[in-house]
């Protein structure tokens, strides 16, 4: 497992993370010893980071997180949290000292940790972004020790350039993929060019990318695959990228002859982000022991061709934009 500099922290993560949502929920139903062996693979295979949210399962992403660390003991991985989208209304005057060092402590118990890797703003409203009282707050818990240092999770490339303008923002977490290509034109180069972590979720574009779906693939009730086509629980961007899931298929069955042998089309997802270099680390999720080794196999794989991104990036330009440029 590659690994890369984590900004300008010192600290190095491997370039395939894990992404804790699908073992927390939203994704069908995920068992914990599914769910602990899917985390025990990874960190098997080679992974240091893990990303996590304190609102993925209500907290169960974060308690089975702690639970396998402690069956492994040894030096732990860097865990990465998020905080805020516990308030209801998730609204930006939520976004205060007191709410924010609440929920912080919350996720102190479910890690079973002293002091927490990174927080990030979990999505704020985009006003959050011009309050600096907000980043001021994160700040006063990284000098209480409560933190080692904060991020954001943000949904559109605004957010982030907004975001990387605090001296204390330590990453930004980010939605790119072959369906989502629009944070390459500036944002990575800003961030790369401050030493901003990037960590980049949503890689598969809630599983598009796999090339495993059909139009008649179902998916449970409690799947946000199902629930939140058109953004009825939070940003529409967050399932399926924001592409119409037709669109998305009928592409889908174009990238698949541009695959080449010995690579799965979600390993060639995953390469496809790692080829730039401003990229820290990417999340793909995991339900099982399998498909967590499948991702980090991916580290490990040759670049793709120069013909190949040529004809991502066309497909991209001619299918996908737009439905999803301008928006996020």
């Amino acid at each position: 497992m590659k690994q890369r500099p984590f900004g300008q922290t010192g600290k190095a993560v491997s370039e395939i993370g894990f992404g804790a949502w699908a073992i927390g929920g939203s994704w069908g139903d995920v068992s914990e010893s599914d769910a602990k062996a899917a985390l025990h693979a990874a960190l098997d295979s080679g992974t240091t980071f893990i990303d996590t949210a304190d609102v993925y399962g209500d907290g169960r992403s974060e308690r089975i997180i702690a639970a396998v660390l402690k069956e492994r003991g040894g030096p732990r991985p860097f865990v990465a949290t998020k905080a805020g989208r516990r308030l209801d209304p998730h609204s930006a005057a939520g976004y205060n000292a007191a709410n924010l060092n609440a929920f912080v402590e919350r996720s102190l118990v479910n890690l079973e940790t002293d002091c927490l890797d990174l927080v990030q703003l979990h999505c704020p409203p985009t006003e959050v972004y011009y309050r600096p009282d907000v980043f001021e707050a994160m700040d006063a818990m990284v000098a209480a020790g409560k933190i080692r240092g904060y991020g954001v999770s943000v949904e559109k490339v605004e957010e982030g350039l907004k975001a990387i303008e605090y001296p204390g923002v330590e990453s930004v977490q980010i939605i790119y993929n072959i369906f989502r290509q629009r944070p390459a034109d500036l944002f990575m180069r800003e961030a790369k060019a401050r030493g901003i972590a990037v960590i980049v979720r949503v890689p598969l574009a809630s599983g598009l990318l796999t090339g495993k779906m059909k139009a008649d693939t179902t998916f449970a009730a409690d799947d946000h695959r199902l629930f939140n086509r058109e953004g009825q629980a939070f940003d529409k961007g967050e399932t399926f990228a924001g592409v119409p899931y037709d669109v998305a298929l009928d592409a889908v069955e174009e990238i698949r002859p541009l695959v080449p042998p010995g690579m799965s089309m979600s390993q060639f997802a995953l390469r496809w982000i790692l080829m730039n270099d401003a990229v820290t680390t990417v999340i793909p999720g995991a339900k099982n022991r399998e498909q967590a080794e499948a991702n980090n196999a991916a580290s490990d794989l040759p670049p793709l061709s120069d013909s190949a991104m040529k004809a991502l990036r066309a497909l991209y330009l001619d299918k996908i934009a737009p439905f999803v440029h301008h928006y996020w």
